[in-house]
């Protein structure tokens, strides 16, 4: 098993700039990729950003530009860097991770679990 733990999150005023992390932890082979949604009160849950072990990024419409998405694969932790932060920001953010997982290791023969694991979700509210 994976645990995902956010942190950074917290209460920003508008034109601000903040950074959340996300540590993984357990018996981790490999992160292919990882993932930063958020969700707002009534709002549906939209994505942030992506990058992938190969670096390719994406990020949603509404943060583009102001959005810095990286990943350290020595820590096992992946980074969101938001500036000029709106009251639109104001969300729960989570992170999300594919992960190749360490699951046994017989005959010299390492075998391993690709799955899916989110963090808890952290609040980050923008305001005067």
């Amino acid at each position: 098993q994976v645990q995902l733990v956010e942190s950074g999150g917290g209460l920003v005023q508008p034109g601000g700039s903040l950074s959340l992390s996300c540590a993984a932890s357990g018996r981790i082979l490999n992160i292919h990729s990882w993932d930063w949604y958020r969700q707002a009160p009534g709002k549906e849950r939209e994505l942030v950003a992506t990058i992938t072990g190969g670096d390719a990024i994406t990020y949603g419409d509404s943060v583009k530009g102001r959005s810095n998405i990286t990943r350290d694969a020595a820590k096992n932790t992946g980074y969101l860097h938001m500036k000029n932060l709106e009251a639109e920001d104001t969300a729960v953010y989570y992170c999300h991770a594919n992960i190749d997982v360490i699951t046994g290791d017989n005959d010299n023969q390492m075998a391993f679990s690709r799955g899916d694991y989110w963090g808890k979700g952290i609040p980050l509210t923008v305001s005067s």
